[in-house]
Order: C-alpha cells, then structure tokens, then sequence
C-alpha cells in the first residue's frame, strides 16, 4: 500500500485536480491522502483533498475528523468547535479525534483541559508514545517539568528510539536541578541501548556543561565511533580541546571534520582561530584564506584577514578585507567601528565620517560614538559641521568632553567669548580632564595660559 500510496494514489488525486476532472476514491484513499498533505505540510492540497472526500462521502466520520485537523492547522478554531461538537457524540473512541479536541484545546491555551483529552486517548492504547509527549509538553508550557518528566520517560521506555523524549528527559532534569539524577539516568539508558547517537550526544553535552571536558570527549568519541559522518559532534569536540586550551588538538578535530564535510568555509575559519592562538600567524591566514576561497563571502574570515594585516603592517590589505566585511554584514556596528578605526590609523579621515555616521545613527545612545565623530571632523578642519553635531549630542549628553571640545572649535573659529564659557563649563563640569584636554587641544592649553598670565 505505501508504494501505491507514494507514486500512484497521489499522483493520481493531483491528476484528477489538474484535469477538473472527478475520479472515484474510497474514504481510506482519500485518508492517506490527506494525511500525506499534512505531513509534507501543504494544507492548501489537504484542504482541497478534505473537500472532495466530504462531497463523494458526505457522512464518513474519518474524513470529516481529517477536516478537523485541516482546520487546526488553518487556525480556523471557530469553525473547529462547531466541528468538534458535531462529532463528539460518534467519535468519543476515535484517538484521532481525541487527540484533535487536545489540540484544540492546546492551542488555546488551556493546557489542562488538553491533558484531560490526551488521558482519555490513552485509555485507547493508540498512540501512547505520541501521547505522553504531548502531555509532558504541555506540562513544560506551565512550568512543570517535574511531572513533565514522567510522560518523556514513558514516551522512551515504549520507543526507545525517541531522540526528542530523550533530550526531554535531560532538559527536564536541567531544569528540576537534578543533576545526578540526570546522569544515572543517562548511563542506565547506555547501558541498555550503548549505539544511541542522542544518548552519546547528551553524554558529551552534560560533561561539557559541567566543564568536564575530558569526559565530554569520551561521549563525543563514542558518538564518532558509532557514526563517524556525524559532523557537529567534531566541532563539539574541537570546542572542548578549545576550552582547555588545547590549540593544536582542537585543529587536529577540525582537520579530521573536513573529510566529511560539504561546507568547509567555517571549520577553516575556526582552525585559523586556533592558529592565531597558537601565535602561528602565517597558518592562521592561510586557514582564512582557505576559508574565503569555499565562500568567498564569509565575512568573519575577512575581518579575521583585515586584523592580521594590521598586525603585520600591511593597511591596505587590512582596509580591504574590514570593507568587504562591513558591507557584506552591513547591520554589525563592531564592524564599521573596526572599519573607521582602520581609515583613521591609516590617515584617510574623510573615509572614516561614513562609518562613523552609520554607528551614530544606529547606537546614538552611546556617548563615545559622538565623541570619535567630533574628533575626526575637527582632524579635517570642519569647525562649523562639528559644532553642529555637538549642539545634536548635548541634547542628550552632557559631558565634559563635549564641552572642551565645543570650545576647542569655538576657540578656532575667533569666537572667544562662546569658547571660553564652554570652556568654563566643561572644567565645571570635569576639571581633572583638563590637563589632558589642553595637551590635546592647543587652542586650550594657550588659553588657560592667557588667563593664568592676567591673574598675575
């Protein structure tokens, strides 16, 4: 029946729909065909399919339990009710009903009322796997993973297989703060069942949470010896050898990781960490340079690129790489404060006012954003602008440093009188700034100067 069912029963509902044509189907067709809807997810053909088998069998209460799913996922509750209490007096047995008024009942929000109907279900004996699931998740929506608990582990002990009711249980073990519970629970469940994935995987998590990390890489070697081609596990192992600064172990993860991997632009970017760490520079730009050559627009690997050349000297190569960086992640302000640094060690000023524009209007509640801004444009000689946008940034922060530099400005455009009353107030407000301040700002130093020659 599934082969039928997989290339020719939907296949041939779609060809009826296409041709506008109306083939004969029973209602366990029409059943498997809207359940195959549901479960790819197109609950528009669901929908369609839900139509024409209530018109061909008006009173089949199967189909007309299968609308009722068709509208919880339509979120077309009112609609389900009614539905609801149509069939209520005939389906009180029929676990796919009961578990469709659960549903109901839990996207509303009533959670308890959902259990209720997901306990009468199991009374059945249908489905108690899929059932305890939904009870122990309902009960984590209100915050009671102790009870929770219970229905993941009974969901386990009837399929053993179940990877979500066994990251369950450990999640609520997490959450009850029952640690060692959770671990004699966990080696229980290995000794019964040593080849589960999951189980390894969770292993490996839990030491790693507890900092653990030479016993979370057993987990995760066990893991890899059952399944080699399991790609994250490397990488958790890797982060492990990482935590403990085990450089070149970690780079020896990551290496054995890219035999199996089909994108390899980030394990080449985190071998470059590792190098960098290691102090290994020409390694670690090899490895970002690798990197950028499986994507070329992976942006962390080009900022990583851009710090090493600053390092060694090389500004254009460093400018290049932070540009490239800041316009493919054009939303990281990290990054255009790198890229405005980078134009302002390199002398090319005019450059830097985007960026620093762009980090103002995102972040104008940071006061320091104001203040580089300030600087480079009185770096450039525009007076005027920069008190324009210190007239802006005292609006909302009234600092100091403004103020010292607003005079420094007033003071270069002969505007002595309105530079000395901000300067006045800038050593007001912050007088133990104004050795520095006269050090960076001639015009100040001189005036100060000026002010100390008339006392005498």
């Amino acid at each position: 029946m599934e082969e039928f069912f997989d290339n020719e029963l939907v296949a041939k509902f779609e060809n009826m729909i296409e041709n506008n044509d109306e083939t004969y189907f029973d209602t366990e067709e029409l059943e498997e065909i809207i359940i195959h809807y549901l479960e790819i997810g197109d609950i528009e053909l669901a929908e369609t399919a839900v139509t024409f088998g209530i018109k061909i069998h008006p009173n089949s209460i199967e189909i007309k339990t299968k609308k009722l799913e068709v509208l919880l996922e339509l979120e077309k509750y009112s609609e389900a009710k009614l539905l609801i209490d149509e069939l209520k007096s005939t389906s009180e047995n029929s676990t796919d009903f009961l578990v469709c008024c659960a549903k109901y009942y839990s996207n509303l929000g009533h959670t308890k009322k959902a259990i209720e109907f997901c306990e009468k279900a199991l009374e059945l004996g249908e489905e108690e796997n899929f059932l305890h699931n939904f009870i122990a998740d309902e009960l984590v929506n209100i915050g009671d993973p102790f009870h929770a608990l219970k229905h993941y582990q009974l969901a386990l002990k009837l399929d053993f297989q179940d990877d979500y009711a066994l990251e369950n249980v450990m999640l609520c073990y997490h959450r009850i703060n029952k640690s060692d519970e959770a671990i004699a629970f966990l080696n229980g469940f290995l000794d019964n069942h040593p080849y589960s994935e999951t189980a390894w995987l969770e292993y490996g998590q839990f030491y790693f949470n507890k900092k653990n990390y030479e016993e979370a890489i057993k987990g995760y070697d066990f893991l890899l010896a059952i399944n080699n081609s399991f790609i994250g596990v490397y990488a958790n192992k890797a982060i492990c050898y990482e935590a403990m600064k085990q450089w070149k172990k970690a780079i020896e993860v990551y290496e054995e990781s890219l035999e199996h991997e089909f994108t390899k632009a980030y394990t080449y970017y985190k071998i470059g960490l590792c190098y960098k760490e290691l102090k290994q520079r020409s390694s670690s730009l090899s490895s970002f340079q690798k990197s950028l050559r499986e994507d070329p627009q992976f942006y962390l690997s080009m900022m990583e690129q851009s710090e090493l050349y600053e390092e060694m000297g090389s500004m254009k190569e460093a400018l290049h790489f932070a540009k490239e960086a800041s316009i493919l992640n054009f939303g990281n302000m990290d990054y255009q404060k790198k890229l405005a640094y980078l134009y302002i060690e390199a002398g090319r000023y005019e450059e830097s006012l985007d960026c620093l524009i762009k980090i103002i209007d995102a972040e104008p509640e940071r006061f320091y954003n104001w203040y580089a801004y300030i600087e480079v444009l009185m770096l450039i000689g525009e007076y005027e602008e920069a008190i324009s946008v210190l007239k802006i940034a005292l609006q909302t922060h009234e600092k100091a440093e403004l103020y010292y530099q607003l005079s420094n400005c007033l003071f270069h455009l002969k505007k002595n009188k309105d530079a000395n009353n901000a300067l006045a107030q800038a050593i007001f407000l912050d007088a133990t700034l104004l050795e520095e301040m006269k050090n960076k700002y001639p015009n100040i130093k001189d005036e100060i100067l000026k002010i100390k020659a008339g006392k005498k």
